[in-house]
């Protein structure tokens, strides 16, 4: 059962994926936003399936595909949270999750353009398993119990600029939140659907070449630590989303830094939790 918003950019319409037909779930929800996540909407859908209280929505193939969560709060970033990936940028392990933000707007569907930002000589791909928060979650008790809160989880593409990221005074959200920098999609898959997060593939290429190809078992601290841990210092509320960090094999780690330029095309994959495809185009 995969979760997702079909239609045009800001007129999205609920939509489940189930057995490989497509239904309309406006009849349980005006969309897939952090009130349906954490009102059980996850199990209202399996009992309309089973009912058959869902219409099936013939033309869903040719409808743009959206961003699966409506309107999060926020948008919270682990860096460094691979062992292969920092060692390729030279950084040393870090001992708790090293936590940023990235701003909410920069959501877009996962076949939508993103945008080379004006100025930009070091846009960077980072393919992340997505976390989406379910119930909200304040001083977590444990690593277990944070998982209780998760809806899905999804694939996302954390788009960096280096340059403003490393060489603008410091400051991570600079790179981080240009417009359209975050690609997230195609789907949410429940988190009692994906089963053990920490064995997916995650895999990216540019251009066809494959670049990044890791799993999340290499992660230093795994999903359910750092749900908890974030837990800790914000509250995390329905629809919030969670980027868990990247494998090696991003442009900054790279020999000769081939950043991204106006006319690349990027695919990324996780297994169990679709593909995705975006173009670059200048700002």
């Amino acid at each position: 059962m995969n979760f997702l918003r079909l239609g045009p950019a800001g007129r999205e319409i609920p939509v489940v994926q189930h057995d490989g037909t497509s239904y309309d779930l406006r009849t349980l929800t005006a969309d897939l936003d952090g009130a349906f996540w954490s009102a059980d909407g996850i199990a209202r859908t399996r009992a309309a399936l089973e009912g058959g209280d869902l219409a099936e929505l013939p033309d869903a193939g040719v409808l743009r595909v959206g961003v699966p969560v409506a309107r999060p709060n926020k948008i919270v970033c682990i860096g460094l949270n691979y062992r292969d990936h920092a060692a390729e940028t030279g950084a040393p392990l870090p001992a708790e999750p090293v936590v940023f933000m990235k701003d909410p707007m920069t959501l877009v569907g996962p076949f939508d353009d993103v945008l080379i930002p004006r100025g930009s000589t070091q846009t960077d791909w980072e393919v992340e398993l997505a976390v989406v928060v379910g119930t909200t979650i304040r001083y977590a008790d444990s690593p277990e119990q944070a998982m209780r809160h998760i809806a899905g989880y999804a694939v996302s593409h954390d788009v960096s600029e280096r340059g403003f990221q490393l060489e603008r005074g410091g400051q991570w959200d600079k790179g981080k939140s240009c417009e359209t920098f975050n690609p997230l999609g195609p789907w949410l898959v429940p988190a009692d659907e994906v089963g053990d997060p920490q064995a997916l593939s995650l895999r990216l290429w540019v251009n066809g070449v494959l670049r990044q190809d890791g799993t999340t078992k290499d992660m230093i601290f795994p999903v359910a630590h750092v749900v908890w841990y974030l837990s800790q210092f914000m509250v995390l509320y329905p629809g919030d989303v969670i980027n868990t960090g990247t494998p090696a094999g991003v442009a900054l780690g790279l020999p000769d830094h081939p950043y991204l330029r106006a006319g690349d095309v990027v695919e990324l994959e996780i297994g169990g939790l679709g593909r995705a495809r975006q173009a670059l185009v200048a700002a």
